[in-house]
């Protein structure tokens, strides 16, 4: 691999070897050689300085790399994660029932396409039962809102895949998310919602998280005080494999769904964590969603490297962070539907591979993953495109868009288009001082305003960008723009040679909020912690007035 890292920096020392725009110049046909489409889906990445030999050696550290052995060993179920010791086959969540799909575990190898066809068909059978009326709430009314307790997988993937499937075309049910610890968020979740018709669903595979934890006891004591005790077995429902916390809740058995270790959280909307969008988007749009997300695994899985969407998002990332030195990334979805989206990708792209250490435990020599951000276009542009335009740090950007959208303003969404597609062009291209120049004498500016003005709107351009585009925001599509990113960090980390699924730096905090914890409330406090930790403390109590 040394020899293909070798070689890509040496491609990018070349002269010019950074910039774009001599590249569409020298090949008339460079964008249709370098977009990639997947039935309408297309992934356009000829806005980036990846010339053919610079993929051909992307290409060349990719079998280095062993991506190949890697995608098999991920798709027959193997331990690749292997801090864990377990598979990591959030596949099998959306393949079809007959899929023969198989996950290793400590101790043993489970039938992972037989365990969920199980619970998909209980999922099923709950939100038809809920649909149709056939499951109440305890004063016999029926369920108009579901309300979901959960944080971090449990929350970012389900409240992004329903706002973006209903907030066009409201669905069976409204939909509430609960997820900080925050008692503001609690009284911003239960404002205005009637108890005898919401319909509250805890997502926590341990049932321990504290934070949800938190928030289910507070949403069960408001249920309570409203209904009485026993209507908490009527309006809860549990997405945990923990039976003996979830029993001691009050929680019914029948309204318990699991998943194995093999789901991670930040892959767990495929399984029963989405019972929330089944339910607020309807069981056939959670469905498309599953099949979605398959097709792009099964492109992933059988397709060439050089033609396969995943791989090239993924190699086109690791051209810019460990060659180019970009330390950022944006994500802008030129559609409101996908407000949550970098909230979302930024679980999974900086969970997954922000990490130091190789697999087998030794130092990683270069960056990792790029801090993930972003907002809808073209919200973006009024907030902040003026750093990635201007700013002395290159950021690279993804634009996705869909071509139709799901409203009749034709024409808001063809202005929506035409400044996605500028924005893309504008960072290619730039603003140069000569043409200001030019522009501003043409306009009768003295030449000593041209002089004062012309630097401080100089755009240097030669900045990567990659664009997504697909015909519609359909749930099949939603679940294959998750799959595409989803496949594109697991690439990324074979690559670095790190571990993607486990997370273990998020565990640091939480152990140390909990020995924390009692220090904020004893009457004398305990602890050995740093000086400004002690002093926070003391100050946080001064200002409640307990010191």
């Amino acid at each position: 691999m040394a020899a293909a890292w070798k070689r890509l920096h040496a491609l990018a020392a070349r002269p010019g070897g950074r910039d774009i725009t001599p590249l569409f110049a020298a090949d008339p046909a460079r964008a249709a050689r370098h977009t990639l489409t997947l039935d309408d889906l297309t992934l356009d990445l000829s806005k980036t300085a990846i010339d053919d030999a610079v993929l051909a050696a992307l290409l060349d550290l990719a079998d280095a790399a062993g991506l190949g052995t890697f995608r098999a060993r991920l798709f027959a179920g193997e331990a690749v994660n292997t801090s864990e010791r377990r598979a990591a086959m959030h596949m099998a969540l959306r393949a079809p029932d007959q899929a023969g799909l198989r996950a290793a575990l400590p101790g043993g190898v489970d039938d992972a396409s037989a365990l969920v066809a199980a619970e998909r068909a209980k999922m099923r059978d709950f939100v038809a039962a809920v649909h149709a009326g056939r499951l109440r709430g305890a004063t016999g009314q029926r369920f108009d809102t579901v309300l979901n307790i959960g944080i971090g997988g449990s929350d970012l993937g389900p409240r992004m895949a329903v706002e973006a499937l209903t907030s066009a075309a409201p669905g069976p049910m409204a939909a509430r998310f609960l997820s900080n610890v925050d008692g503001h968020a609690t009284l911003a979740a239960l404002d205005g919602l009637d108890p005898a018709r919401t319909l509250v669903l805890v997502a926590s595979k341990s049932f321990t998280t504290q934070e949800t934890a938190v928030n289910a006891a507070a949403v069960r004591a408001w249920l309570a005080g409203a209904l009485g005790e026993a209507a908490v077995g009527q309006h809860f429902a549990a997405l945990s494999t923990n039976l003996d916390a979830v029993a001691t809740f009050g929680i019914r058995r029948e309204f318990v769904f699991g998943f194995r270790d093999w789901v991670g959280g930040r892959y767990s909307l495929w399984s029963p964590v989405g019972l929330s969008i089944a339910l607020a988007a309807g069981w056939d749009a959670f469905q498309a969603m599953l099949d979605g997300a398959w097709a792009m695994d099964c492109h992933f899985r059988d397709t060439e490297f050089a033609q396969n969407l995943p791989v090239r998002l993924a190699l086109a990332g690791l051209w810019h962070i460990n060659i180019l030195g970009t330390a950022n990334h944006a994500v802008l979805a030129y559609d409101q539907r996908l407000a949550h989206l970098p909230a979302f990708l930024q679980q999974l792209e900086m969970e997954s591979n922000g990490k130091s250490v190789h697999l087998d435990g030794s130092p990683v020599a270069g960056a990792t993953c790029p801090v993930i951000f972003g907002e809808p276009g073209t919200n973006a542009q009024h907030s902040f495109m003026q750093l990635l335009h201007q700013g002395p740090a290159t950021i690279p950007v993804d634009f996705i868009l869909a071509a139709r959208p799901d409203h009749d303003r034709a024409e808001a969404h063809r202005i929506l288009a035409a400044n996605a597609f500028a924005q893309a062009e504008a960072l290619l291209h730039g603003r140069s001082e000569a043409d200001l120049r030019r522009e501003m004498a043409a306009s009768g500016m003295a030449e000593a305003e041209i002089a004062r003005l012309a630097p401080h709107r100089v755009c240097p351009g030669e900045r990567p960008s990659a664009t997504i585009l697909f015909e519609r925001l359909t749930p099949y599509a939603l679940g294959r723009l998750i799959a595409l990113y989803e496949h594109k960090v697991a690439v990324q980390g074979c690559l670095w040679g790190i571990d993607s699924f486990d997370q273990w730096g998020v565990e640091l905090g939480k152990m140390l909020a909990k020995g924390l914890l009692p220090d904020l409330s004893l009457p004398r406090p305990g602890g050995t912690h740093d000086g400004s930790t002690t002093a926070l403390i003391a100050r946080f109590r001064s200002l409640r007035g307990e010191e």
